[in-house]
C-alpha cells in the first residue's frame, strides 16, 4: 500500500471497527445477534427439509417459501460470522476483494429475497383472483424461469456496482470502515475520488429492485383485497384472507426495515452513527430470524409437519 498525500492507494486490507460508539459493549451485542442467527438457520433449514420431504407441499406457494428460507440462510451467513469475529475475537481486518465479495453477496441475496417475495405475491394473486388457472399458470417450467430470473437479476445489477468500486476508486482517505460489515456506501465514502457515479448507480439499483418489486406487490394485494371483499360468503373471505396474513407480515417486515434503514442512512445525518449501523444490521438479521417463526405459526401445513417431526423424535 503506497501512501499518497495522506491517502492510501489500492488498499489490500480494510479494517471494520464494528459499531462506532458501542465498542465497549459489542461483545454483549453479539449474543442476541448470534441467537437470532442460530434460530434463523435452524428454522429456515427446517422449512426446507419439510417442503422437500412432504410431497403434499410440492406446490408453488411452498416452493417459493423454501426458496425464501434458503435465501435467508445465505443472507444472514454473509454477515454474521465476520461480525462475531469483530465483536468477540478482535478480528476486524478483511481483504479488499473479500470485502467486495461480501458486499456483492449481501446485495444479491437482498435482491433475491425481494424477487421471491414478488413471486409469492403473484402466486397469491393468481390463486385468489383466478383460482381455476392457478395450476396451469404456475407450471414447473414457469417456476424454473422464476427461479432463474430472481437469481440472475441481482447478479446482473450488482456486478457493475462492484466493478465501479474495483476499477474507478483507487485512492482512499483511510482503510478504517466505520461499520460492522462491508456496506456499499460505507466503502464508497472512504474514497478520495469522485464517487458520484457510484452513488447514483447504487440508488438506481436500490430503486430498480426494491421500488419495482414493492409497487407490483402492492398492486397485487390491492387486487387481492378487492377480490376477497367481493366474495359472497364470510367464511370464504376469512379463509382467503387468512392465507395471505403470513405473506403480508413478511412483506411488511422486510420492506419497512429496508426503507427505514435506507432513509435514515442517507438523510438522517443528525442520528448517531451507531443507530445507522444497528438498523442496517437488524435489517439483514431480523427477516431471516422472523420469517420461519411467522410461517411456522400462521401456516397450518408447516406447523403440523413440525409437530409431526417433534412427536416422531420423542416417540423414538
Amino acid at each position: 500500500m503506497l501512501p499518497l498525500n495522506g491517502s492510501v492507494f489500492m488498499p489490500s486490507v480494510f479494517t471494520l471497527i464494528g459499531i462506532p460508539g458501542l465498542e465497549s459493549v459489542q461483545c454483549w451485542i453479539g449474543i442476541p445477534f448470534c441467537a437470532m442467527y442460530i434460530i434463523a438457520v435452524v428454522g429456515n433449514s427446517l422449512i426446507i427439509v419439510i417442503v422437500k420431504n412432504e410431497n403434499s407441499l410440492h406446490m408453488p406457494m411452498y416452493i417459493f417459501l423454501a426458496m425464501l428460507a434458503a435465501t435467508d440462510i445465505a443472507l444472514s451467513t454473509c454477515i454474521l460470522p465476520k461480525m462475531l469475529g469483530i465483536f468477540w475475537f478482535n478480528m476486524p481486518e478483511i481483504y479488499f476483494d473479500a470485502c467486495l465479495l461480501q458486499m456483492g453477496l449481501i446485495h444479491s441475496f437482498q435482491a433475491t429475497e425481494s424477487g421471491v417475495l414478488l413471486a409469492m405475491a403473484l402466486d397469491r394473486y393468481v390463486a385468489i383472483c383466478n383460482p381455476l388457472r392457478h395450476s396451469t399458470f404456475f407450471s414447473r417450467k414457469l417456476l424454473t424461469y422464476i427461479g432463474v430470473a430472481v437469481t440472475l437479476r441481482p447478479i446482473i445489477l450488482t456486478i457493475p456496482s462492484l466493478l465501479l468500486i474495483k476499477c474507478r476508486l483507487r485512492l482512499y482517505r483511510t482503510t478504517i470502515v466505520a461499520h460492522s460489515y462491508c456496506e456499499h456506501m460505507a466503502i464508497v465514502k472512504l474514497a478520495a475520488e469522485d464517487v458520484r457515479v457510484n452513488k447514483i448507480y447504487g440508488l438506481f439499483v436500490a430503486f430498480t429492485i426494491l421500488g419495482f418489486d414493492i409497487i407490483f406487490i402492492t398492486l397485487s394485494y390491492v387486487q387481492i383485497f378487492i377480490t376477497v371483499f367481493q366474495l359472497p360468503e364470510k367464511e370464504a373471505r376469512f379463509k382467503a384472507f387468512n392465507t395471505c396474513i403470513a405473506h403480508i407480515c413478511v412483506f411488511l417486515q422486510f420492506y419497512l426495515l429496508a426503507f427505514f434503514s435506507f432513509f435514515t442512512h442517507r438523510f438522517g445525518s443528525h442520528i448517531p452513527k451507531y443507530i445507522h449501523i444497528l438498523l442496517s444490521s437488524l435489517y439483514l438479521l431480523v427477516p431471516p430470524f422472523l420469517n420461519p417463526i411467522v410461517y411456522g405459526v400462521k401456516t397450518k401445513q408447516i406447523r403440523d409437519n413440525v409437530l409431526k417431526m417433534l412427536c416422531t423424535k420423542q416417540s423414538s
